[in-house]
Parts: C-alpha cells; sequence; structure tokens
C-alpha cells in the first residue's frame, strides 16, 4: 500500500478549492498510463478505504504473533527446559512415565527431547476437553523420566496454547471457517493496494530518487503525510507482496485454487508410504497405541503385537540420516508402519520421513526433501516464512517491522483522506469514458487477466465487482448534477 490511498491524486484541486469545481469529462489523449491512471486511482482508492481495516486486523494480529514464539519459551519454560543431566533415559521409558500420568486418549506422536536440556513430548489424541485437531502434550524430563507438565498443542509447529490462541486470531478471529474470509480478504487485496500504490508513487516521483525513497521533512500537511506514506509503502512493498502471496497458499478459497494447480502441474508434496506386507493404510488415517513397546499396557487394551519397540525404530531412523528434531508417529493399523519425519522447519530446512516396519525394524520408504518438487519447496519454505519459523528470531523481528510498516501506512492513508479539506469524502468517480482511453491492446489483455485473477480469487473479483458498480452509479449521478 504504497501511495496515493485515500487521496484524491495530484490533479486533486488543492485543499481549499471548493469540491464541485468543474472538472474535464475524460482524460486526455496520450499514452496508455495516462489513460490507465485514473483507474488504478480509483481502484487504489476504493480498496484502500474499505479494504484497509481488515488489512489493520491482519497487521496488528500478525505483529502479536510475531512476539507470541519468544512469549511461549517464558510463560511456558517450565515445560520446555530442564537441567541437562548425564544420560538421557530411552525413548521407551519417557513415554512409559508419561502414560502413567496421563493414561487417557491414545498415543499418537513422540517428538523426542531435540537438544540438551529440552523435554521430550508424548502427544495424546481423543481426550476429553481437548479440542478436535489438537492434542494433548505430555512433557516428559528425558534425564529422570518426571512429568514437568501437560498443555494442548496444535498443528505441526508445536504450538501451545498462548501461540494456538493468536494464531487463531490473526486467522480466523476465532470465528471458524466463517472467520477465515476476513484473512483471505485481506491477502487478496493486499498485494493490489501495494502494487497500485508503488505505481502511482514511482509515477508521481519521476525525477530524484531521494525523493521516491526518503520522505520529504520539508513538506507540510497533507504533503507531509503522502510523502512518508509513500516512501515507507516503497520500502515494505516487496514483503508486503510476499506475505499477499504466502497467505493466499492456505486460504480457504484461494488456496484450493493453489492445491488444485499444484496438482495439476504435479508439485504436490511428496509423502513416504507408511504400507507394509502389502495392505494400504495411509500414515495419519487414524493413529494407533504404539502397541509392544515394552512398556507394559500403554494403549490401554492389553496384549502386545509382534513390534521392535520405539528405540529401534528411532535407530533405524538415525542411520538413515534424520537427526534432530524428529516426530514418531505410531503406525496407523497393523498394515502400516511408523513414520518417523524431521520437523525442523528453520534454515536449513529437515523435512526428510522414513516407513519403518514395526515387525523387522526395516526401513521400507524414505523421503527426501532434496527430492520435492520445486513448487512443493517454495511452498514450503513461504510458509514457514511467512510463519516466522525460517530464519527464527530474524524471521520474527523482519516480521514484526513488516507488521508496524503496515499498520502505519493504513494510519497515514486515512489521515490523508482528513486532510483532503471540504468536499465530496470518497473524492470525484473516474471521468465518464476513461477507459475508452485506454489502448486496446493494453485493455483487452488487463481485462481478461482479471477476470481469470477474479475466478480464482473471488475474494478479489467479487469486491472488485462491486467497487466497479459503486464506482459507475456515482459516476452518473456526478454527470446528470453537471
Amino acid at each position: 500500500m504504497t501511495a496515493e490511498p485515500l487521496s484524491a491524486a495530484t490533479d486533486d484541486p488543492p485543499d481549499d478549492s471548493p469540491a464541485d469545481a468543474p472538472r474535464p469529462t475524460s482524460p486526455p489523449r496520450g499514452s496508455s498510463w495516462s489513460a490507465l491512471r485514473p483507474l488504478v486511482l480509483r481502484l487504489h482508492f476504493y480498496a484502500g478505504v474499505l479494504v484497509a481495516p481488515f488489512l489493520l486486523i491482519a497487521a496488528v494480529t500478525g505483529l502479536l504473533y510475531a512476539g507470541s514464539f519468544q512469549a511461549e519459551k517464558i510463560v511456558y519454560d517450565h515445560e520446555l527446559r530442564v537441567p541437562v543431566g548425564d544420560t538421557e533415559l530411552s525413548i521407551s521409558r519417557q513415554v512409559a512415565a508419561a502414560r502413567k500420568a496421563h493414561p487417557e486418549g491414545e498415543i499418537s506422536a513422540v517428538r523426542p527431547s531435540p537438544e540438551d536440556g529440552a523435554t521430550t513430548r508424548v502427544l495424546l489424541s481423543g481426550v476429553k476437553g481437548i479440542d478436535s485437531g489438537h492434542t494433548l502434550a505430555v512433557f516428559v524430563d528425558p534425564y529422570t523420566g518426571t512429568v514437568r507438565g501437560a498443555l494442548e498443542q496444535y498443528g505441526s509447529s508445536g504450538a501451545l496454547p498462548l501461540r494456538t490462541w493468536i494464531d487463531e486470531l490473526h486467522r480466523d478471529l476465532h470465528l471458524g471457517e466463517t472467520g477465515r474470509l476476513y484473512s483471505e480478504l485481506a491477502a487478496s487485496w493486499l498485494w493490489v493496494i501495494a502494487g497500485g500504490g508503488l505505481v502511482l508513487w514511482c509515477a508521481r516521483r519521476r525525477t530524484g530518487k531521494r525523493a521516491l525513497v526518503l520522505p520529504d521533512r520539508t513538506a507540510t500537511g497533507r504533503k507531509r503525510t503522502l510523502s512518508f506514506h509513500g516512501t515507507v509503502g516503497i520500502w515494505a512493498a516487496l514483503g508486503l507482496f510476499f506475505l499477499s502471496a504466502t497467505g493466499l497458499t492456505w486460504s480457504t478459497y484461494a488456496g484450493a485454487s493453489v492445491a488444485d494447480l499444484r496438482s495439476a502441474l504435479g508439485q504436490t508434496t511428496p509423502t513416504v508410504s507408511s504400507t507394509v506386507g502389502g495392505e494400504h493404510a495411509g500414515h495419519g488415517a487414524g493413529y494407533g497405541s504404539m502397541p509392544g513397546m515394552d512398556m507394559g499396557d500403554t494403549d490401554g487394551k492389553g496384549g502386545h503385537t509382534a513390534d521392535v519397540g520405539l528405540d529401534a525404530v528411532l535407530k533405524a531412523a538415525r542411520a538413515e540420516g534424520l537427526d534432530n528434531p524428529v516426530e514418531i508417529v505410531p503406525p496407523a493399523d497393523h498394515g502400516s508402519a511408523y513414520v518417523v519425519s524431521q520437523i525442523q522447519r528453520s534454515w536449513p530446512e529437515k523435512q526428510d520421513a522414513a516407513a519403518i516396519d514395526p515387525a523387522t525394524g526395516e526401513v521400507t520408504d524414505v523421503q527426501r526433501f532434496a527430492d520435492y518438487p520445486v513448487l512443493a519447496k517454495l511452498t514450503r519454505w513461504g510458509i514457514d516464512l511467512h510463519t516466522g519459523n525460517l530464519f527464527g528470531l530474524v524471521n520474527q523481528i523482519a516480521l514484526a517491522v513488516l507488521a508496524l510498516a503496515l499498520i502505519f501506512l493504513i494510519v497515514w492513508g486515512y489521515r490523508m483522506w482528513g486532510q483532503r479539506g471540504r468536499g465530496s469524502a470518497f473524492g470525484r468517480p473516474i471521468p465518464r469514458g476513461a477507459w475508452r482511453q485506454v489502448s486496446p491492446y493494453v485493455l483487452v489483455p488487463l481485462v481478461a487477466a482479471i477476470a481469470v485473477l477474479g475466478y480464482y480469487l473471488p475474494l478479489l473479483g467479487i469486491p472488485l465487482a462491486a467497487f466497479l458498480a459503486v464506482d459507475i452509479v456515482r459516476g452518473r449521478i456526478a454527470t446528470r448534477r453537471t
């Protein structure tokens, strides 16, 4: 959002001129840009006024989320950290300690201690009082087997209650699927507003690179506000484009379109096969209870089947190069294997996975992140960068700065709106016939591209149609009055 949103552009009358001063009914003939500029300006203006509140919510909640990683480490330090001991207990003994303290539910996964002084997490599904799609994480001291506590966990990033609450606030305002429409609307329009503003600002500042990237501190009033708005916007534009693109990848409607496109291009994220013994059973489809792990009746159902145990499974995964951090998922049924996956989302990514036969301890399949299709890798990196995982604290600071920049851009935009002086709050409509001044060689491809984008990004297309309808009506009203 980088230029004259919420403003009437350079050809507006000064603040002290009457709002109903005579205006041309169409822009002068000339270059394609001179004809396109009124259209870009009005789109930028309407989107800035009407979509900015949603962007403001996304920016504020995104700022909170960027700080939630460090806050989580402080709030849950007792569960996450322990004094470093001499020797770690076997994984089976750690899981047995967790099950003794929390026999409810079933084991859905185990995350061994990833580093010295970190606890092991035993994840339980089907626990009463835990939201669907979440698990109960039991934290075990790997040196003593002491259970340090249990907290609700969400997502593959291992978000605990504080970060989960902020994450859901940012994603859907705690309104479920209906609430996700707000964030998709914001992501769908962010790149349009930023792109329109960037073009308008660069066209306005054709001379003097300093004026393009640094604010004019000698200016006053609305020009000063515009100067800060434009220069901050041009620095933040690339980051805003990135947030928009990555935010759309897991949105409801646009995300489905992205998934369909990746599928059609053969760029879906591959998964390791968990089938053993010729019987297909998908990894994750109803987790088992880890029978035969030499830890007693851990599943509460009694009895064991042939199983090499967690420690042998982890050893086999280590032999395949799957170092920490990893997550061990139990077999879904007797025809499935253990799946051990690396879960490091920071750079360099560790996303390799291996399937291990529970009866023999042999590796039956391996999936390497290096072998992912290009779009699958880009999606993984993009999501982890968007969520502040890829580069850790540096990533989170950058996201916080970007969120603050967007907040200031919106505030400055509304301030310019208030500084416009007397006249119509929404400014003058596009002069009638403006689109006729655009060359057909530009207009036809542009309309086709907008139609395609509107189809695949419905929360862009539907509001855009509404904006155009409103502007056309206002244009007719203004013409009749004139």
